[in-house]
């Protein structure tokens, strides 16, 4: 198969992708151990029983993760919902931004929904080249700074956080504050 596109999660409706298959992680199971990938009628008819592919998994159909992911979908469905993690998302970020202008220290927060990574850079980060770009050493800094304040980020600075709908809005002032915290210590 040629020009074989894959999208993940959300992706198709984002970026407006038309994949020949999705594949969804843990999301769809309201956080627990779970997967699925479904595709074009082509590929689908390459899975067992109907094609020569074989896929099990242990947690295939789980009950449990079933029932946390329908229950998910009902909470996503709910209005507003999304423009309320997006909002959460952007306030953490402009606050991060702040924190960096506030003491030095070049940052770059790329965020799409509920996700963000922090780059210790000036420049956009667009794509992996971009990111390498980026001071790995003082994001370990932070890393370490932050985790002393009870905060457990991604420990690569080519992983994303993930803010939730659980998160409060004070949670991110709390986040905003313990940047401002450890980027006045990065800077000492």
């Amino acid at each position: 198969m040629t020009g074989f596109r894959v999208a993940y999660g959300g992706a198709q409706q984002l970026y407006n992708i038309k994949p020949d298959m999705t594949c969804l992680g843990k999301v769809i199971g309201g956080g627990l151990p779970v997967g699925a990938y479904g595709g074009r009628k082509a590929i689908m008819e390459r899975v067992a029983p109907l094609g020569g592919i074989y896929q099990a998994g242990t947690l295939s159909g789980n009950p449990l993760a079933m029932t946390a992911g329908l229950e998910t979908l009902r909470i996503l469905r709910k209005e507003g919902t999304y423009q309320a993690l997006n909002q959460k998302t952007t306030s953490l970020c402009e606050g991060i931004r702040s924190a960096a202008r506030d003491h030095g220290i070049p940052v770059t927060c790329t965020s799409v929904g509920g996700m963000f990574t922090v780059f210790f850079t000036s420049s956009r980060v667009k794509d992996y080249e971009t990111a390498k770009k980026s001071d790995v050493a003082m994001f370990a800094r932070y890393f370490k700074l932050m985790l002393e304040q009870g905060f457990y980020l991604p420990p690569s600075q080519f992983e994303a956080v993930f803010v939730s709908l659980a998160h409060s809005n004070q949670d991110v002032e709390r986040t905003i504050e313990s940047t401002q915290y450890a980027f006045k210590k990065i800077r000492a």
